[in-house]
């Protein structure tokens, strides 16, 4: 009789331990992740009409007809909700191409300023003894401790008319400025809130260049402009690959910030799924058709900035 060796039966039985140990990551990625996915799907691409009792499609008109009709009737309206597949949502999403423009711009803006004043920081940050690094680590999160409601009411005190700043320059015969209810003043709301998720991916790449590095371009007789763009910049990238999806993807899908920043004058793309959904114009299938554009847009340059930092990560390999 043929033995099973048992090398093979060790290596059977770790593998069922594996597959025992992720079943409940499995069941929270169906739960959480795959079941609202496929939900949003769904409403996208159905709508409901109104039909009859024979199933044949209603027009407004011919719905007012028969409630005038039943108006002193005791019997009940022949009118019935009917659940068809359809495109119309996804088509309807065209119309609103000027405000997914806007808030693109708006995003694109946003992750400019946050690069701008991150990239210096944390090299600064990176530079520093360890204990230091910390500490200074540690004050960029200080925000992120307090309810993202609540730092973004704050700068609503600040930019009023009556606020803080206008309150300083007024002490020099300046202003009053109109700070709130602004493009400026929703791009000032997103760098705050998102500047950290630039800086901790640009540190955590730039802790890993070793400092021989610098020091060999150095001894070579690189100028310190030249070791940024020739050294550091390119071991970088894939660090700046992440913090730009980090705040991108946020940015251009918010609707806090431009709800209390821009005094609903700036209206964004997450501004009108959630009044699909929640506001007045309640229509959860073009709420969801809106989404899944979204979603698929952001994928993209998700896509985008993971085949750059691979692209980065292999020729630095070679």
């Amino acid at each position: 009789m043929r033995t099973i060796p048992r090398n093979w039966r060790s290596a059977t039985l770790n593998n069922k331990k594996m597959q025992l140990a992720a079943t409940p990551y499995l069941l929270w990625m169906i739960i959480f992740v795959i079941v609202p996915l496929a939900l949003v799907v769904v409403f996208a691409f159905t709508t409901t009409i109104k039909v009859d009792a024979e199933g044949n499609p209603l027009d407004d008109a011919t719905i007012e007809a028969l409630r005038e009709e039943y108006a002193q009737s005791d019997e009940e309206l022949p009118i019935y909700e009917k659940t068809i597949f359809t495109f119309d949502n996804i088509l309807s999403v065209s119309k609103y191409t000027p405000t997914l423009l806007n808030s693109i711009w708006l995003a694109v803006i946003a992750t400019a300023i946050c690069l701008v004043i991150a990239y210096p920081l944390a090299y600064i940050i990176s530079r520093t003894h360890y204990s230091k690094q910390k500490i200074m680590i540690m004050l960029v999160m200080l925000p992120m401790w307090m309810n993202f409601l609540l730092r973004t009411y704050a700068w609503m005190t600040l930019l009023e008319r009556n606020g803080l700043i206008n309150k300083f320059f007024a002490l020099f015969g300046i202003g009053p400025f109109e700070m709130i209810n602004t493009s400026g003043a929703v791009v000032l709301g997103m760098v705050y809130n998102y500047l950290p998720f630039m800086i901790l991916p640009l540190y955590s790449i730039m802790t890993k260049i070793e400092k021989h590095t610098i020091e060999a371009a150095q001894d070579l007789g690189a100028s310190f402009p030249q070791i940024l763009l020739r050294v550091i910049f390119p071991l970088s990238v894939p660090g700046i690959a992440s913090g730009i999806t980090m705040v991108f993807v946020p940015s251009v899908s918010t609707f806090i910030i431009s709800r209390m920043l821009g005094g609903g004058t700036n209206m964004l793309i997450g501004d009108l799924i959630d009044l699909q959904f929640l506001g007045n114009a309640y229509n959860p299938n073009l709420g969801a058709a809106m989404s899944l554009v979204l979603m698929v847009f952001i994928f993209l340059c998700m896509s985008i900035t993971n085949q750059i930092d691979n692209g980065e990560m292999e020729g630095g390999m070679i």
